[in-house]
């Protein structure tokens, strides 16, 4: 399947992260995703809070945008982004996972959660939306989900909660925007290896348990992922709204 998205400019967030300190290979969806869109043509504007992770990200991609911001503050994501210019695609991939038991949840880590994983979707996709709309132009929104969506993974309640609401702010989206020709879909992986699936297999047994219940036997690779964004970012896409690719290596027909 050959994709061209010269002409079109693409927002993802959270694309700072790279590498995993034990492995070689780059890790991160959001970053891979903007190397991939830039390799295909596309103008790209990748989101991140850490300055170093972006500038290093410019040097692989020379010509990207960058913007650095914490999501989570609701005022800073406004003023970095509401004059971002004429986005055709986003990617909403940043997210957090904080990982405790149910009983031991704080409101630290269910706001921070819900604002970084939820409400900033939401907020940005509303800039980006508006935008689309104002210039009469189709376009396409792809969420970055996970497969704690509809399956429970012990100490995971507020981010599989975050992910869980995200479905349904998914299909609404879609409804909403159709209208404007505007798709909205997700891609819902089982753990990816990067830094953030490192902290979901903290724990071996967990992460045994987890793996041999895979029909592959294997994670999702983060070019497994990336795949599936750009497919739904494509017009090889053109009839899918308010639907979820599963990543899942068959997770969730066992």
């Amino acid at each position: 399947m050959q994709l061209n998205f010269r002409g079109l400019q693409a927002l993802v967030t959270g694309a700072g992260k790279g590498q995993l300190p034990t492995r070689c290979t780059p890790a991160g969806i959001g970053r891979d995703t903007v190397k991939a869109l830039h390799a295909l043509g596309a103008r790209v504007v990748a989101v991140s809070r850490t300055d170093t992770d972006l500038d290093s990200l410019s040097k692989e991609c020379p010509g990207i945008e960058t913007v650095c911001v914490d999501l989570g503050d609701w005022d800073a994501t406004q003023r970095a982004l509401d004059n971002v210019g004429a986005v055709d695609l986003l990617v909403n991939n940043a997210a957090v996972a904080l990982p405790q038991p149910f009983l031991e949840v704080t409101k630290e880590v269910f706001d921070r959660s819900f604002n970084v994983n939820l409400r900033s979707v939401v907020q940005i996709s509303q800039i980006v939306a508006r935008g689309m709309i104002h210039r009469g132009v189709p376009g396409s929104i792809v969420h970055v989900s996970s497969m704690v969506a509809h399956v429970t993974i012990p100490n995971l309640a507020v981010y599989s909660s975050t992910k869980s609401a995200m479905t349904a702010l998914t299909r609404v989206m879609a409804a909403e925007l159709g209208q404007y020709k505007i798709r909205v879909n997700s891609v819902n992986p089982t753990v990816v290896l990067t830094s953030m699936g490192q902290k979901v297999l903290m724990d071996p047994e967990i992460a045994r348990k987890l793996k041999e219940r895979h029909p592959l036997k294997k994670f999702a690779e983060t070019e497994d992922v990336v795949n599936s964004i750009l497919f739904l970012l494509s017009d090889r896409s053109a009839s899918t709204s308010g639907s979820a690719i599963l990543v899942d290596a068959g997770y969730l027909v066992s």
